[in-house]
């Protein structure tokens, strides 16, 4: 396996055919990572979120990264990472097209809404807040690629026994039985 550096078109290709990403922020010293489901166009990450730490964290730190990734079959994988500022949509009239083109492309993926709308434990607040769209505005993009190479000599199992194959390729996994 070797891993390759991407090419710009490669990494918005990415980040075009993607909706699961991981936003970074941090504050006080302290990072704090999420998933995020986001949409892509031109130069921006667009998301969604109820107000809560991350929304609390950005605002007090724009400084965020994103880390999107793709893997394949058992040979390979690409990632992206994305570092920017966040930029938040309000309600003001003059984000209205923002937030438009933010629901455009969120709302093409199923559930796009269900990481920021949903929390692990009811809070008032959260039916008393908005939700709200904010952006990442993409100011550095890197992204690279892991292509594997088939093996010539997959380990075959030595008996029926308590192995269980993987694709082609068989893998050694102990399977503990009571």
């Amino acid at each position: 396996m070797f891993v390759r550096e991407m090419t710009r078109n490669e990494c918005t290709e990415l980040l075009s055919e993607s909706h699961l990403a991981r936003l970074a922020c941090a504050r006080d010293g302290q990072p704090y990572i999420v998933p995020i489901y986001i949409g892509f166009a031109g130069d921006y990450l667009y998301s969604f979120s109820m107000p809560g730490r991350k929304i609390d964290w950005m605002r007090g730190n724009p400084r965020v990264c994103v880390e999107i990734d793709k893997h394949g079959d058992h040979r390979g994988w690409r990632c992206v990472i994305v570092s920017g500022a966040y930029e938040e949509l309000s309600e003001v009239p003059k984000c209205a097209e923002e937030r438009e083109r933010a629901w455009a492309l969120l709302s093409r993926h199923a559930n796009w809404w269900e990481p920021g709308a949903l929390s692990p434990e009811p809070s008032p607040l959260a039916y008393e807040s908005r939700h709200l769209f904010y952006r990442i505005r993409i100011d550095t993009m890197t992204g690279r690629q892991a292509v594997g190479e088939a093996l010539e000599n997959p380990i075959e199992p030595q008996s029926a026994g308590p192995w269980r194959t993987v694709g082609h390729w068989f893998r050694r996994v102990a399977i503990h039985t009571a």
